[in-house]
């Protein structure tokens, strides 16, 4: 049966080759997961199509085209007109495929030589999630004319597993992938069904059980997973009847010049809406009058530089630290960070010009976060993150291999800076510099030093815009000011912040998100079991 209300925990293509290993090895025969899967499919194919309608199968060489060849032989005996079509000869196929194509009783047509143009339906059944290379050749025409068919003639396609061309692990395109119109997975998503571009081409992703039991999640152990509060709710700080502001944690936001100012408050104001009990603004003098001016509930600090800064954080109540938005980039940020990052227990949130005015550098950065002494979370985006880690020399390379860690690890980390997955870059990344990394964008990854991530697919498309970050950042400094462990605060203020944007809507500008957050919290806390006078 099929699950619209989607597991968390997401599987690379060698998870899920495990997770299959571990049932067959329990006795569930390989062909009955087989049978299991295309029977899933064919349901799901029986709803897209109109009653007894014409029904085109494309089948590849492996496992994929064997649930195929089984949804195929299903719908036929529903009385849909069912064409099935082959990539290659049917003496290519092996193991449960070839079973299940001995099964068919129909005829199987050369998929070059396939009418599509009368189809109600395609199900692509070509390739999964763990294709190893590029699709050229035949497989390639096939995918392109398989997309010119749906453009064109505006018919539905699903796809089985993943759209054929979709690596199920890194969510990218291996040379052209199928445009589908619905995917269905089973047992549980890939990283791919989340990231981009993998993402756009599944269209909506459905799960099938398919008698693979969740008890293999105990061996497999996926370090993945979807983000949503089901994973991080249990950790978060509701605040509580006989609680007051102090315990629920000061967050200190650094603001730049006079010309800047703005960035800070729109971090300082997210902070303070996520629940942090007080907030501070640390200016520059010649902009506490224009801060004084705007602020209310928020307070100020001078701070001219890292002797003042020091002074301000001597102060152990602000347990929470935002430094980046609107600083502008050059040396005095790079001071104010490493200043930032002395050692004490509290939190910090780099954002921004804190991470861009170490272009080139992030080996000083790291050192500088793994001797501070507390969780620090790093917020780039795509072009600060390419600035920060991306184009590393020789020497750069040198100097992290000449650390004490193992130079083998080092070296796979280096290379994984590189990777076309977005997963592996945050992975690789927080892994060196010893901080979590949440790698922003549409589909915004949150990754621990110590493998976990999350991958977040909720965000709506208006959060483009200027300043939303500077409130992201906010945000997850008000949840760690609330003790709530940042790796979970980091993924909860990811998802509050797409629920944010989603609750206003079309035309949604910065300073929205904060003011639409007592509505989500709201219904979060509901969810929780909460109730309110």
């Amino acid at each position: 049966m099929t699950s619209h209300r989607l597991p968390p925990e997401l599987l690379s293509n060698s998870e899920m080759a495990e997770a299959d290993r571990l049932t067959i090895a329990s006795g569930v025969p390989g062909y009955a997961l087989m049978e299991n899967a295309g029977a899933a499919v064919a349901l799901e194919a029986s709803w897209l199509a109109p009653r007894h309608g014409r029904i085109v199968v494309l089948c590849g060489p492996g496992n994929n085209g064997g649930d195929g060849f089984v949804a195929a032989r299903l719908l036929k005996a529903r009385d849909f007109s069912v064409t099935l079509g082959l990539l290659v000869s049917i003496d290519a196929l092996r193991g449960d495929a070839a079973a299940a194509a001995r099964a068919w009783n129909g005829e199987i047509t050369a998929i070059e030589a396939l009418d599509l143009d009368a189809a109600d339906l395609v199900i692509d059944a070509l390739f999964g999630a763990g294709l190893a290379r590029d699709l050229d050749g035949p497989a390639r025409a096939a995918v392109d004319r398989l997309n010119a068919f749906s453009r064109e003639r505006k018919k539905p396609v699903l796809a089985v597993d993943v759209p054929s061309g979709i690596d199920g692990t890194s969510g990218q395109v291996r040379g052209v992938a199928v445009w589908a119109s619905k995917t269905i997975t089973f047992f549980r998503r890939k990283p791919g069904h989340l990231l981009l571009p993998g993402r756009l081409h599944c269209n909506e992703t459905i799960v099938a059980d398919i008698g693979i039991t969740s008890a293999v999640l105990d061996v497999v152990r996926p370090a993945t997973q979807a983000n949503e509060p089901e994973v991080w709710g249990g950790l978060y700080p509701v605040p509580r009847i006989d609680g007051h502001k102090y315990a629920r944690g000061h967050a200190l936001v650094l603001s730049g010049d006079l010309a800047h100012t703005g960035a800070a408050r729109l971090a300082a104001r997210g902070a303070l809406r996520a629940g942090a009990g007080l907030v501070t603004i640390a200016t520059p003098r010649e902009a506490l009058g224009a801060h004084a001016a705007a602020l209310t509930a928020i307070m100020t600090a001078v701070c001219d530089g890292p002797e003042e800064l020091a002074a301000i954080l001597e102060d152990g109540r602000k347990n929470a630290l935002v430094l980046g938005p609107g600083l502008g980039v050059g040396a005095a940020t790079r001071a104010l960070t490493l200043s930032a990052l002395a050692p004490a227990s509290r939190a910090k949130i780099l954002d921004a010009d804190a991470l861009s005015s170490f272009k080139g550098d992030a080996f000083s950065l790291a050192q500088a976060i793994r001797g501070s002494g507390g969780p620090v979370v790093l917020t780039p985006h795509d072009g600060e993150f390419a600035r920060l880690f991306g184009d590393l020399s020789a020497d750069d390379e040198r100097r992290w291999l000449k650390s004490d860690a193992d130079p083998e690890t080092l070296q796979k980390r280096l290379n994984g800076l590189r990777s076309v997955s977005k997963l592996e870059r945050a992975r690789a990344a927080a892994a060196l510099a010893g901080a979590i990394v949440l790698l922003k964008g549409p589909d915004t990854v949150v990754a621990h030093p110590d493998g976990r991530a999350m991958i977040d697919d909720t965000s709506p498309p208006w959060l483009a815009t200027a300043g939303s970050g500077d409130v992201l950042a906010g945000m997850i400094a008000g949840l760690c000011a609330q003790s709530m462990p940042p790796f979970e605060a980091a993924s909860a203020a990811v998802w509050l912040h797409g629920a944010g944007a989603r609750h206003f809507g079309p035309g949604l500008v910065a300073e929205d998100i904060p003011e639409s957050l007592p509505a989500v919290l709201r219904a979060l806390f509901q969810s929780f079991g909460l109730t309110f006078p």
